[in-house]
């Protein structure tokens, strides 16, 4: 397998000094692998908010996944874990971001193609949006690697929205998957919906597709570890940050003022890392030029920082 040299945009290099007494993660990210082909997860960026622009959202989520990586490089590894986040962190490799073609579809089917060839060889994806057009992208991996998927996400919203003049938005991703001619999408379910945030009309569409909802009001935690223990292999999984009420993140396009707490969000991230059926998630929807002192944007480091917690607990 060979990506295209130009494909991607260079991850940022790691900011703090050299310290062997107190290593970073993005010290110690990809020092067992010196190649794709060799790694066990893939970290990937899909610098996109096109998608939010067509949806009357606010730009700006372009500009996340380098402002996450850099907020999740000076995390340290988790001294609870021993040698086990570490060893993850080694193999796992960044492939930067996404050079962004001329139109979103382009973009979005071009990532598909190039992810396609890592998941058939295995590889876990950790992709980082964007606005919730990343999801659709992240969707067609697997349609190019001829594989089906069931689908999680964590949302405020459905996101099962009807094109706007035939263009695909960050309120369509759900509905595309749902209705592409592949069927690939065999399972969809969305956790964290807010009913004052959901039409009629996309709780219908829900319901003729045969996809399920939680609605934030009745995620306990014991109702997340069941959506985990629930799922079918294999499991795509989304994490939109606007489903967080924004007293945490207020740096999304349409934040929530009664939308979950971190505890819970962090709980989500972390059952996703231990479950065995999860192939792939993405992290969409912050947007640094929203945000109030860098708060989403550690939000957002630290939901990764505790996915690979969990990841790491299975796998090592």
């Amino acid at each position: 397998m060979t990506l295209p040299p130009d494909a991607f945009l260079p991850p940022p290099e790691p900011s703090d000094p050299w310290d062997p007494t107190d290593l970073r993660v993005g010290q110690l990210l990809g020092r067992a692998v010196r190649s794709v082909e060799a790694a066990r997860i893939v970290l990937v960026g899909f610098p996109s908010d096109t998608g939010v622009r067509r949806n009357g959202g606010r730009p700006g989520a372009r500009e996340a996944p380098r402002a996450i990586r850099e907020a999740f490089y000076r995390l340290t590894p988790d001294p609870r874990s021993g040698k086990a986040f570490t060893e993850l962190l080694a193999h796992t490799f960044d492939l930067g971001d996404l050079r962004p073609r001329r139109t979103l579809e382009a973009s979005q089917e071009y990532f598909g193609q190039l992810m396609a060839p890592l998941l058939r060889e295995g590889k876990r994806l950790v992709i980082l949006g964007g606005g919730h057009e990343t999801a659709y992208a992240h969707f067609l991996a697997y349609v190019h690697a001829e594989q089906s998927v069931h689908i999680l996400n964590w949302d405020a919203h459905a996101d099962v929205r009807p094109l706007r003049d035939g263009r695909a938005h960050s309120g369509s991703p759900f509905r595309q998957a749902l209705t592409h001619p592949s069927r690939r999408c065999r399972s969809y379910t969305v956790a964290g919906l807010l009913p004052h945030s959901v039409a009629p009309e996309h709780l219908h569409f829900l319901h003729e597709q045969h996809a399920h909802y939680v609605w934030r009001d009745a995620l306990t935690a014991d109702r997340i570890t069941d959506l985990y223990h629930q799922a079918r292999a294999p499991l795509m999984v989304s994490f939109d940050l606007d489903a967080v009420d924004q007293a945490f993140a207020p740096g999304v396009s349409a934040p929530s003022v009664d939308g979950m707490d971190p505890e819970h969000w962090l709980q989500a991230a972390y059952e996703a890392g231990r479950c065995p059926a999860v192939r792939s998630i993405d992290l969409v929807e912050c947007n640094p030029r929203l945000d109030r002192d860098r708060q989403t944007v550690r939000l957002a480091a630290l939901t990764l920082w505790t996915f690979f917690c969990g990841l790491a607990e299975r796998i090592f």
